[in-house]
């Protein structure tokens, strides 16, 4: 019987928690703690792919960017996301491999820097929302905007902040040597912070964009790029709600695909929240997947094993 294939989308705040410091010693705790699930996995014979984000990292990097601009050549995002890539994913990589070992489990695991296929013209790329980097006064916008060539908006009751674009992921370009790889047993860290964003000339030429790739779309492109059966998407809550945070929250259970679309539609998911999230469940499961599982880290043994969280299938 052919091995089930999961991939484990891993949110950057889970590494990164709010309310801390964020400094290596937390990120690499955060990180070990974050993989109890993935062992579980493993030991239950599933093939793993891992994901993750990187917002809180790559807001610091930013910082780190423009206080230093003065002395070394600032870099481009595309070249910071893959930075990333290579920096959590070594610390994945290692603190899943200790993991294993701690458990007499051998299994080799590998970071693979990911480019992410967009398109060219997505309407994104004209019209940018998407907030990274530091806060920034009113009366600095004008300046930054002339000097740097940013796109500057309000991000209300914080600041202003520069905003890029986020174009929607079509396709990994590394995804034949993915496959590969898991089909050889081998745990992937791949599309880290969504995929280092590029797109393709006419000639066939690959170029960069500045721009940053929402991590849930692109986890639902990598599984289904990988042929995965299932995407276990982990997040700050324990399951799906509708009517989130008000009198008659309800939480889900299960949702099948024709229900996620309705609320969806109504507007229970927001869009920098859930939203994606229920995206990329529903993009997943009308390219060939069979289960998305939503819950917290905390919770998420329990989801695999006693179906807790939130379990969406197509009917």
């Amino acid at each position: 019987m052919r091995k089930k294939t999961v991939v484990v989308a891993l949110g950057g705040n889970a590494i990164t928690r709010e309310f801390e410091e964020g400094n290596i010693t937390q990120q690499f705790e955060n990180t070990r703690q974050s993989l109890r699930s993935v062992v579980k996995l493993i030991q239950m014979g599933r093939r793993v792919v891992i994901t993750h984000g990187n917002g809180p990292q790559v807001g610091n990097y930013l910082v780190r960017v423009e206080e230093s601009r003065h002395l070394v050549p600032p870099l481009p995002l595309g070249v910071i996301v893959a930075d990333l890539e290579g920096g959590m994913g070594y610390m994945i990589e290692q603190c899943l491999q200790n993991k294993l070992n701690e458990r007499g489990i051998y299994k080799p695991v590998v970071t693979v820097l990911t480019q992410m296929l967009v398109d060219k013209d997505d309407p994104s790329i004209l019209n940018p929302t998407k907030f990274v980097g530091p806060f920034f006064k009113k009366e600095q916008v004008q300046g930054l905007a002339e000097k740097r060539g940013w796109t500057m908006k309000e991000d209300p009751g914080r600041g202003y902040r520069r905003v890029v674009p986020s174009p929607i992921p079509r396709e990994i370009i590394e995804k034949d040597i993915i496959k590969k790889l898991v089909e050889q047993g081998v745990v992937v860290i791949a599309a880290g912070g969504g995929g280092i964003p590029v797109y393709k000339e006419e000639s066939g030429w690959l170029e960069g964009v500045d721009a940053v790739v929402d991590k849930d779309l692109a986890a639902a492109v990598l599984a289904r790029d990988v042929g995965a059966h299932e995407l276990l998407i982990l997040t700050a809550v324990d399951r799906v709600a509708i009517n989130y945070k008000r009198p008659n929250q309800k939480d889900l259970t299960h949702l099948t695909l024709a229900e996620a679309k309705q609320y969806l539609a109504q507007g229970h998911f927001p869009e920098g929240s859930m939203g994606p999230k229920i995206e990329a469940a529903i993009h997943f499961l009308e390219e060939g997947g069979e289960r998305v599982i939503i819950t917290s880290i905390e919770n998420a043994i329990n989801a695999i094993v006693k179906n807790g969280g939130t379990v969406m299938t197509k009917n």
